[in-house]
């Protein structure tokens, strides 16, 4: 098929230059009924919104433009089958999990995962397996997944199901994924990965290697994190025989909208025409672009500017202060980055140059005189936890859902059992799953990341945690 062509997206736009009199839902029938001072802002994007009507398709039993479309995906990412999501990568991990693991079933899962992974372990009755990153002085972080690790873990559980891991870390770091599914696959179980960051991976290098490529069974992709598609659009990718297509299938009907949203199914059909016509020109231009923002950092000594192996990550480690005291000023200036930790700043660039260069400077000189004027503060150090290699829950999942929960103070906390994932967000990643006992470690982590001014996915946190009783 012709790789420029958007079947989805055309199919919108002849049904719209029909003029069609709308005696079905959406309410809004084309943006013809909408708030008045909201509707400049909507009105193209409503033209769009549409439902199930004669030549649009149906998402859950694709025969037309729809399958055309996941079709058209799956020749460009090759794989035997691409699935649109419209809830985001989220539902395309618990669709891979739901659809390989029965309650009680062992699973590899690696320990910082997104919270995505742990709902679908819990709504499978799952046991999980957790095996940690190493840590790497290079990164700052627990970033690295050693093929050693992933081999261990499945000799000492023979009996897992599959082996679910993240690539690439929110910042952009990889590992050798190739040999990891070389090592899984003589198990003869699939390899999963949650590749929320990695879509543009497809166009090569100098991208690392995408995860499909590498051997991957099944990739849950966010086409909108790093390609142009709409926030909540996203793709799964099936490869080889090792993950049951109908399982899969029934899980995302049961979990995605049966009134699925056409502009997002439509960003995607556009976001894959877009990675397929990108070139050798766009890759000049852009990376041209890169160097130049990398120069304007790097001419302040307020941070180290570091590349990480996705050349559209950035990493700012301050040099002091917190990083969440520098996302905020950078913030208030106009410089938006996309998450902060005690000592970074992530910049998350696009496939294209989207910033003015001389905006961008004048807002870093701003910054940079309205800095001159402060003293900064000492950085709270946050002591990196040591996660053991290899872990497993206190308590089955399908038995917390049975025992009594309460909250308790942060002084009190050490040694119960947590109710509840404790989740710094961003980026969505558990300091601590829900099932495991808690620490002094983990409490004085909470309270260096709370006394930074980090956001938690969790209501409550200043007054304590809630854990299981009877404790």
């Amino acid at each position: 098929m012709d790789s420029t062509y958007i079947p989805l997206y055309e199919a919108l736009k002849r049904n719209i230059e029909q003029k069609p009199l709308s005696f079905h839902v959406p309410g809004h029938k084309y943006g013809k009924v909408f708030e008045k001072q909201a509707y400049e802002k909507f009105q193209s994007i409503l033209q769009l919104d549409a439902t199930e009507v004669e030549g649009l398709d149906d998402l859950h039993a694709p025969e037309g433009v729809i399958q055309e479309a996941q079709q058209l995906a799956s020749e460009f990412f090759h794989s035997d089958h691409t699935f649109f999501l419209i809830n985001g990568t989220t539902v395309g991990n618990m669709a891979m999990i739901l659809s390989v693991c029965h309650p009680g079933d062992e699973i590899i899962v690696q320990r910082n995962c997104h919270k995505s992974v742990l709902n679908a372990l819990e709504l499978s009755g799952a046991s999980p397996v957790f095996i940690s990153p190493r840590y790497e002085r290079e990164t700052g972080r627990h970033s690295h997944v050693s093929a050693e690790d992933v081999e261990q873990a499945l000799k000492d559980h023979a009996d897992s199901k599959a082996v679910f891991l993240t690539y690439p870390d929110y910042f952009g770091r990889t590992y050798d994924l190739k040999k990891i599914a070389e090592v899984v696959h003589r198990y003869r179980v699939p390899l999963l990965i949650d590749e929320a960051h990695g879509v543009h991976f497809q166009l090569g290098p100098p991208f690392p290697q995408a995860a499909l490529t590498a051997g991957a069974d099944g990739v849950a992709q966010s086409a909108h994190k790093m390609a142009p598609a709409m926030t909540m659009a996203s793709f799964l990718h099936v490869q080889g025989n090792r993950i049951d297509l109908n399982r899969v299938r029934h899980y995302l009907q049961m979990l995605q909208s049966s009134s699925p949203s056409y502009p997002l199914m439509a960003s995607l059909d556009v976001a894959r025409a877009y990675l397929a016509s990108w070139n050798a020109s766009d890759k000049e231009y852009l990376f041209s672009f890169l160097e130049q923002v990398k120069s304007l950092f790097r001419s302040y000594n307020y941070w180290d500017v570091k590349a990480t192996d996705d050349p559209l990550k950035l990493t700012l480690e301050v040099l002091s202060g917190t990083g969440f005291e520098w996302a905020d000023a950078l913030d208030a200036v106009g410089i938006v980055p996309e998450l902060a930790t005690t000592n970074q700043v992530l910049l998350v660039f696009g496939l294209a140059p989207s910033v003015d260069l001389l905006l961008l400077e004048e807002r870093l000189k701003t910054l940079d005189s309205q800095l001159k004027k402060q003293t900064n503060r000492a950085t709270i150090i946050e002591n990196q936890i040591q996660f053991p290699a290899v872990q497993k829950l206190e308590y089955s999942y399908s038995l917390m859902q049975r025992m009594d929960v309460v909250r308790v103070g942060w002084q009190e906390a050490a040694g119960y059992v947590a109710a509840e994932a404790i989740i710094p967000y961003p980026p969505g990643i558990p300091l601590v799953m829900k099932g495991e006992r808690l620490d002094e470690q983990h409490i004085a982590q909470v309270h260096a990341l709370l006394s930074q001014g980090a956001r938690f996915q969790n209501t409550g946190m200043e007054q304590g945690v809630l854990v299981f009783k009877g404790e």
